[in-house]
């Protein structure tokens, strides 16, 4: 009896296009009638009443089923333009897929290869798409409006997310600002007869903007990564800072020792506290102490009280202890004037047990999982090469997604592709 179920749901997910795709043809015919049957029409540019020229044929394809649908066609001589008011009423796009079908694939391809997707999208819905390429096309058709001023939630909602994250309390809510780079396989421009030449691995520089709630909880803000040089990083993150309320948060930013990281975040919030993070430090003690001590236990010993020392706040002393050192080696030499360099240039970022008791985060794995999420999960793929402009596209998709904003995104889409089909 199971395997009978199985069969006659595998039976009908196989007619199951033809079977709702009759249903949604006949409601069309029912609720487009007064339009599918008239011989004249107004111009929708000047008003003029026009005669129908002729009857045009549209494939219609949407996630509940695909059909064919007939819709008469006008022509303005004065205006020079054509027009099928069975479209308008129906918002009909120009593709045979209609925009239901381009949001979730998006959506899809956003998350797995773009052939991967296709099999997907046929597997649940028994809808068959023309090929991973409709899934490139659609998806940069849709980036074109990604772009951050509509990525990024609103003030309103920032505030209502910092409204949240206070509670009851009478403190004010830490907002930790981070910035990170993850890099990303990149191609040149290739044409069928011109050798692309090789790849090379791009930085791609981000930032996100997250809150502490009630419990530790993770409140997020706003994300936003692109395969770009740090000056353009900064002048985004300014967009953003712009809608955040400073006089309601805490701020602190939180990243590793890279220069440009800093100066990224210190364009737009000079006043914030600077924390160095916790562990990306720790890896540069152990490194010194694994080449100056070797596999022993003074390796372990000084590690553990030179991190001890930073996480209290000495770091003067770190550092003298260090230019007392007698290097066991070049290597142990060069490590140890690199490790000197780098916590004079953050000597006020560290003082861990500070930020603990004031309840503000040692570590950058807030970035660190915004990293992951939306740029090593889907550019990083086995065998993947992006072109730069494709790359970005990407990324933009995915912000939105992660930021809760895609389906503002995806109606301002309809709304600039409804327009250029329909300019009146």
């Amino acid at each position: 009896m199971l395997s009978c179920n199985f069969r006659m749901s595998g039976n009908f997910m196989e007619t199951r296009s033809v079977f709702l795709g009759g249903i949604m043809k006949q409601l069309t015919e029912e609720v487009t009638r007064e339009y599918g049957e008239a011989t004249h029409a107004d111009c929708p540019s000047c008003k003029k009443r026009v005669q129908r020229m002729r009857i045009d044929p549209k494939k219609v394809s949407t996630m509940h089923g695909a059909f064919d649908l007939d819709r008469p066609y006008f022509y303005c001589k004065s205006c020079e333009i054509g027009f099928h008011p069975v479209d308008e009423v129906l918002e009909l796009a120009q593709e045979v897929h209609q925009y239901d079908v381009q949001q979730a694939f998006s959506r899809l391809t956003a998350k797995v290869p773009y052939h991967e997707a296709v099999e997907l999208y046929t597997e649940m819905t028994g809808l068959k798409l023309p090929g991973q390429h409709f899934g490139h096309d659609n998806l940069n058709r849709v980036a074109e409006v990604t772009q951050l001023e509509i990525v990024i939630p609103d003030r309103e909602e920032i505030e209502r997310r910092i409204k949240d994250a206070k509670g009851n309390s009478d403190e004010l809510p830490v907002l930790v600002v981070s910035c990170d780079g993850a890099h990303a396989p990149t191609r040149p421009q290739g044409g069928r007869r011109v050798k692309r030449g090789r790849g090379r691995w791009r930085e791609v520089k981000g930032f996100r903007l997250y809150l502490l709630g009630p419990d530790d909880r993770i409140i997020h803000i706003a994300g936003w990564h692109q395969i770009a040089e740090w000056e353009q990083i900064a002048k985004e993150l300014e967009v953003v800072a712009e809608r955040i309320p400073k006089d309601k948060v805490r701020v602190v930013l939180l990243g590793d020792g890279a220069d440009w990281v800093w100066n990224v975040m210190q364009r737009s919030f000079p006043e914030a506290r600077q924390v160095l993070d916790y562990y990306h430090m720790a890896e540069h003690i152990s490194k010194v102490a694994k080449l100056q001590y070797g596999d022993t236990l003074a390796d372990l010993e000084w590690r553990e009280a030179t991190i001890t020392r930073l996480f209290l706040g000495k770091t003067g002393q770190v550092i003298g202890g260090l230019r007392r050192m007698d290097p066991a080696s070049d290597e142990a030499k060069d490590e140890i004037r690199k490790l000197i360099g780098y916590l004079q240039n953050n000597i006020d970022r560290v003082g861990y047990q500070e930020c603990r008791d004031q309840g503000i985060p040692i570590g950058s794995g807030g970035i660190e999982s915004a990293n992951k999420y939306i740029s090593h999960a889907r550019l990083k793929l086995s065998g993947a090469w992006w072109l730069e402009e494709n790359g970005n596209a990407m990324l933009r998709i995915r912000c939105a997604i992660y930021n809760g904003t895609f389906d503002k995104v995806f109606k301002i889409y309809v709304e600039k592709r409804n327009r250029e089909i329909r300019p009146w």
